[in-house]
């Protein structure tokens, strides 16, 4: 995509030029069809390095303003833009939903390649609007926002603090408090600096909104609130007088939501070969990995169960 033109007007006056001049951008990384699942749809490097400076100046600009000012009036200015962003990709992440087929037996068929695209669009972005994450998403995580706060780590620990404990003492247990949550999502101590990324990206998708986390992890955050946490939701159902029928550790539960029933439909189907089966568990379990969706939910321990090799036992 080209940098369009914007004549003498200068993107970084306000939030609104800004975000009209990002906006062509974000709409063509995320919603240009494509069938490359691997790289989102490239923007001029033009166009990239205006977006760079015009963020740049519009934070800098902040800065400025808020010397004369007080502090707080820059976070608010800084929080503007994040806050635009995030309700970018929730609109975004519902109208996918909307698209979503009602035929649960072609859900899951649509739903793979869907965040497949998404994610890859989120990656994009990420990176093309790294600037804010850079001023505003590191501040605000500096000022105890981010995804793991000191008063969830403090409350965690508080109880192995002992009378006399030094300040170095504390600082180490809520470390090694921090990678204790990391573990929970992949990490082990001594991995590479990609595996703690990844694994800090799945905590941060899996945080509560109003916690402040990086772009990337941001769009993950909507694709799960919007999408398939409402997909997940458990239908109302009538009290049987009967006894509820026994469901098996590892088998579905027809009264669970919708994305449960669809993914059983699909693989119980007989036309499903094995290989397809367990190709197709391990990419939900992987979306659903990426999105927050912890380890230890019910859903993510059956899919991890059928897409296990059975000669590997």
């Amino acid at each position: 995509m080209l940098n369009p033109s914007v004549g003498t007007a200068n993107p970084s006056a306000s939030l609104a030029a800004l975000w009209g001049y990002i906006l062509p951008a974000l709409n063509h990384i995320a919603r240009s069809p494509t069938n490359d699942l691997e790289k989102a749809p490239s923007v001029d490097i033009s166009y990239r390095m205006g977006i760079h400076t015009a963020t740049y100046d519009y934070f800098t600009a902040s800065v400025a303003t808020a010397v004369a000012n007080g502090r707080e009036k820059q976070m608010v200015r800084g929080a503007d833009l994040y806050m635009h962003l995030d309700k970018y990709f929730m609109d975004l992440v519902r109208e996918l939903r909307l698209g979503a087929p009602e035929d649960d037996t072609t859900l899951v068929q649509y739903l793979i390649p869907c965040f497949k695209r998404y994610a890859m669009s989120a990656h994009s972005i990420n990176r093309l609007l790294n600037y804010v994450n850079r001023h505003y998403v590191k501040r605000a995580v500096d000022e105890d926002k981010g995804w793991l706060t000191l008063s969830d780590m403090f409350h965690a620990v508080v109880k192995s603090i002992q009378e006399g404990s030094g300040r170095e003492e504390i600082l180490e247990k809520l470390k090694k408090k921090r990678m204790q949550e990391l573990e929970k999502w992949g990490y082990r101590d001594g991995g590479s600096p990609e595996q703690l990324a990844q694994a800090e990206l799945c905590a941060e998708a899996a945080s509560p909104l109003d916690r402040v986390v990086t772009l990337e992890a941001l769009a993950l955050r909507r694709f799960r609130t919007e999408f398939l946490e409402p997909l997940m939701i458990a239908p109302r159902m009538k009290k049987r007088r009967a006894g509820v029928r026994h469901v098996t550790k590892h088998q579905m539960n027809p009264t669970e939501g919708r994305l449960v029933r669809a993914v059983q439909r699909v693989l119980e189907a007989q036309e499903v070969d094995e290989v397809t089966r367990r190709g197709l568990a391990s990419d939900l379990d992987e979306m659903l990995r990426a999105v927050g969706l912890h380890g230890t939910h019910s859903f993510r321990k059956k899919l991890k169960f059928l897409a296990r090799d059975p000669h590997d036992d």
